[in-house]
């Protein structure tokens, strides 16, 4: 797929650069540099320019959670009881078994991701915020789509 300049002010080879880091963000600048077709200062400097700009915000692993014990993933909508949203939020923050929350628009300002090793975990962590939300929750079955970059063009 051939991308195009986008209205963000990425040029093609900007988002040549991103799509790369994207499939694998170890490349080491001097292969990063041969896919695109630039020098390794070249490049350096525009994932410099990258970072600087805020658009790369960083570099991490990406985990498989079943490879270190957790069998289950959920998605979990939380809509706190009246007066509760900042506890709530808090206990959130604060529970390491929810690995990913997004504030929302609609009747559950909270959509979390949680991991677990088992139903009984699950219901554990749930517990602790029974008394001051109400929870709806969903077992992930399967990713039908990666976490990928939204369009560059």
């Amino acid at each position: 797929m051939r991308l195009q300049p986008a209205a963000s002010g990425l040029d093609a080879l900007d988002a040549r650069i991103l799509s790369e880091l994207d499939r694998d963000a170890r490349l080491p600048m001097s292969e990063l540099a041969r896919l695109v077709g630039m020098s390794a200062p070249g490049v350096a400097e525009r994932v410099r320019r990258l970072e600087v700009a805020g658009v790369l915000k960083g570099f991490s692993a990406e985990i498989d959670p079943r490879a270190i014990g957790y069998a289950i993933r959920a998605m979990v909508r939380i809509r706190p009881l009246p007066g509760k949203l900042h506890l709530v939020e808090r206990l959130i923050d604060d529970c390491p078994h929810i690995v990913e929350c997004l504030k929302i628009t609609g009747d559950d300002p909270f959509l979390a991701q949680l991991v677990v090793r088992d139903v009984e975990e699950m219901d554990t962590v749930l517990e602790a915020l029974a008394e001051h939300a109400v929870t709806s929750t969903a077992v992930i079955k399967s990713q039908a789509v990666r976490r990928r970059l939204p369009p560059l063009r």
